[in-house]
């Protein structure tokens, strides 16, 4: 697996080593060592699994109380994953990272805790599959805007309004959202 810290440091794509011939391919997905020697010592607890339509936008999601660090990956299809940074004690504090993940590149992005997170789907459809540092907790739910310009996240062309959910749609500009010490 090949590790490589983005633009903010603490965000993480992993590639792994795909081994293929005309059977069809093998590679390994996670290896609890290997994550925290590159991403820190971090254990996961809920594995989750959606499928969205083109179109949708998922997110920016977070949780305060209880944060989750996601190692997030694209099984079918393909997606733009974006992280915002949400400590205000971090040096890239209110920046973004962004990445396009499918199930070509087989790549997966690990997204620590502190972080607002959220994907569009860029291909007709795409199943998206997560492992989660704590776990879901909906009262502890924040959804930061996908649009806010304060932020500035420079999502791929989009033809339309993304679908989006209620909760998304009511999302917190940056400015108002709660915060990460």
């Amino acid at each position: 697996m090949k590790y490589e810290k983005l633009a903010i440091p603490d965000v993480v794509l992993l590639t792994p080593q795909i081994f293929g011939d005309e059977r069809g391919f093998f590679l390994e997905t996670f290896r609890q060592s290997e994550f925290e020697q590159h991403c820190g010592p971090y254990q996961f607890v809920q594995d989750n699994h959606s499928k969205s339509k083109h179109g949708i936008l998922r997110g920016l999601h977070y949780q305060l109380e209880k944060p989750q660090g996601k190692l997030v990956r694209v099984t079918q299809g393909e997606v733009f994953d974006v992280a915002v940074d949400m400590r205000k004690s971090s040096p890239t504090f209110g920046k973004w990272v962004g990445v396009t993940l499918n199930a070509d590149n087989k790549q997966m992005l690990w997204i620590p805790p502190g972080f607002a997170h959220g994907f569009y789907v860029t291909s007709d459809e795409a199943e998206f599959q997560y492992k989660c540092t704590d776990y879901y907790n909906p009262g502890d739910e924040y959804s930061l805007l996908w649009n806010d310009a304060q932020v500035g996240i420079e999502w791929p062309e989009m033809q339309k309004q993304p679908q989006l959910a209620i909760k998304d749609k009511q999302g917190y500009r940056f400015v108002d959202c709660p915060k990460f010490s």
